[in-house]
Protein backbone atom coordinates (compact mmCIF):
# COMPACT_ATOMS: atom_id res chain seq x y z
CA UNK A 1 0.00 0.00 0.00
CA UNK A 2 1.56 3.27 -1.14
CA UNK A 3 -0.70 5.70 0.67
CA UNK A 4 -4.02 6.00 2.49
CA UNK A 5 -6.53 8.86 2.43
CA UNK A 6 -8.78 9.37 5.45
CA UNK A 7 -11.14 12.08 6.64
CA UNK A 8 -12.16 13.58 9.94
CA UNK A 9 -15.00 15.94 10.80
CA UNK A 10 -15.84 18.21 13.70
CA UNK A 11 -18.61 20.82 13.62
CA UNK A 12 -18.23 22.34 10.14
CA UNK A 13 -14.53 21.54 9.74
CA UNK A 14 -13.49 18.75 7.39
CA UNK A 15 -9.95 17.36 7.33
CA UNK A 16 -8.47 15.09 4.69
CA UNK A 17 -5.27 13.25 5.59
CA UNK A 18 -2.89 11.47 3.23
CA UNK A 19 -0.68 8.96 5.05
CA UNK A 20 2.39 7.45 3.38
CA UNK A 21 5.83 6.09 4.21
CA UNK A 22 8.38 8.76 4.98
CA UNK A 23 10.39 10.44 7.71
CA UNK A 24 7.64 11.10 10.26
CA UNK A 25 6.72 14.60 9.09
CA UNK A 26 3.20 15.87 9.82
CA UNK A 27 1.98 18.91 7.90
CA UNK A 28 -1.31 20.74 8.25
CA UNK A 29 -2.29 22.96 5.33
CA UNK A 30 1.33 23.05 4.21
CA UNK A 31 2.92 23.96 7.56
CA UNK A 32 4.56 21.51 9.98
CA UNK A 33 2.34 20.50 12.90
CA UNK A 34 5.09 21.58 15.32
CA UNK A 35 4.50 25.18 14.20
CA UNK A 36 0.73 25.12 14.81
CA UNK A 37 -0.09 28.46 16.50
CA UNK A 38 -1.99 27.30 19.61
CA UNK A 39 0.01 24.98 21.86
CA UNK A 40 -3.00 23.21 23.40
CA UNK A 41 -4.40 22.41 19.97
CA UNK A 42 -0.96 21.41 18.68
CA UNK A 43 -0.72 18.83 21.46
CA UNK A 44 -4.22 17.66 20.67
CA UNK A 45 -3.37 17.20 16.98
CA UNK A 46 -0.20 15.25 17.79
CA UNK A 47 -1.91 12.92 20.32
CA UNK A 48 -2.39 10.03 17.86
CA UNK A 49 1.30 10.13 16.93
CA UNK A 50 2.37 10.20 20.57
CA UNK A 51 0.07 7.29 21.42
CA UNK A 52 1.31 5.24 18.46
CA UNK A 53 4.94 5.88 19.53
CA UNK A 54 7.37 3.78 17.45
CA UNK A 55 4.71 2.51 15.06
CA UNK A 56 4.22 5.99 13.58
CA UNK A 57 7.92 6.86 13.27
CA UNK A 58 8.31 6.26 9.53
CA UNK A 59 4.99 7.74 8.44
CA UNK A 60 4.39 11.09 6.74
CA UNK A 61 0.96 12.67 7.19
CA UNK A 62 -0.28 15.55 5.06
CA UNK A 63 -3.53 17.12 6.26
CA UNK A 64 -5.71 19.63 4.43
CA UNK A 65 -8.45 21.22 6.52
CA UNK A 66 -11.35 23.41 5.43
CA UNK A 67 -14.20 25.11 7.23
CA UNK A 68 -14.93 25.78 10.87
CA UNK A 69 -12.73 27.50 13.39
CA UNK A 70 -9.34 26.74 14.86
CA UNK A 71 -10.55 24.22 17.44
CA UNK A 72 -12.88 22.42 15.05
CA UNK A 73 -10.10 22.15 12.50
CA UNK A 74 -7.72 20.77 15.13
CA UNK A 75 -10.22 18.11 16.20
CA UNK A 76 -10.96 17.16 12.60
CA UNK A 77 -7.24 16.90 11.85
CA UNK A 78 -6.70 14.74 14.91
CA UNK A 79 -9.39 12.29 13.83
CA UNK A 80 -8.09 12.16 10.26
CA UNK A 81 -4.52 11.52 11.43
CA UNK A 82 -5.55 8.77 13.86
CA UNK A 83 -7.73 7.04 11.28
CA UNK A 84 -4.96 7.31 8.70
CA UNK A 85 -2.34 5.75 10.95
CA UNK A 86 -4.65 2.86 11.84
CA UNK A 87 -5.66 2.27 8.23
CA UNK A 88 -2.09 2.54 6.92
CA UNK A 89 -0.66 0.16 9.52
CA UNK A 90 -3.78 -2.08 9.51
CA UNK A 91 -3.38 -2.44 13.27
CA UNK A 92 -6.47 -3.36 15.31
CA UNK A 93 -4.60 -3.12 18.61
CA UNK A 94 -3.74 0.48 17.86
CA UNK A 95 -7.35 1.22 16.95
CA UNK A 96 -8.50 -0.26 20.27
CA UNK A 97 -5.89 1.82 22.10
CA UNK A 98 -7.17 4.98 20.39
CA UNK A 99 -10.79 4.08 21.22
CA UNK A 100 -9.97 3.49 24.88
CA UNK A 101 -7.98 6.70 25.15
CA UNK A 102 -10.58 8.88 23.42
CA UNK A 103 -13.33 7.61 21.14
CA UNK A 104 -13.25 10.78 18.99
CA UNK A 105 -9.81 9.77 17.74
CA UNK A 106 -11.51 7.18 15.54
CA UNK A 107 -15.17 8.29 15.43
CA UNK A 108 -16.23 11.72 14.16
CA UNK A 109 -17.80 14.05 16.70
CA UNK A 110 -21.01 14.86 14.84
CA UNK A 111 -22.34 17.51 17.20
CA UNK A 112 -23.00 20.79 15.43
CA UNK A 113 -24.35 24.15 16.50
CA UNK A 114 -28.13 24.30 16.57
CA UNK A 115 -29.44 26.87 14.08
CA UNK A 116 -31.16 30.02 15.29
CA UNK A 117 -34.97 29.98 15.26
CA UNK A 118 -37.31 32.90 14.54
CA UNK A 119 -38.77 34.79 17.50
CA UNK A 120 -35.62 34.81 19.56
CA UNK A 121 -31.97 35.67 19.70
CA UNK A 122 -30.65 32.12 19.64
CA UNK A 123 -31.46 28.49 19.02
CA UNK A 124 -33.55 28.07 22.17
CA UNK A 125 -33.86 31.53 23.77
CA UNK A 126 -37.10 33.34 22.99
CA UNK A 127 -38.26 36.89 23.52
CA UNK A 128 -39.95 37.28 26.86
CA UNK A 129 -43.71 37.31 26.59
CA UNK A 130 -45.64 40.00 28.43
CA UNK A 131 -49.29 39.51 29.34
CA UNK A 132 -49.85 43.11 30.47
Amino acid sequence: MDYVITTGKRKTAVARAVVKKGKGIITINGTPAELYPVEVLRNKILEPVKLAEDKAKGIDVTVKVKGGGVTGQADASRTAIARGIVKFLQDNELENLFRQYDRTLIVNDVRIKLPKKPGGRGARAKKQKSYR
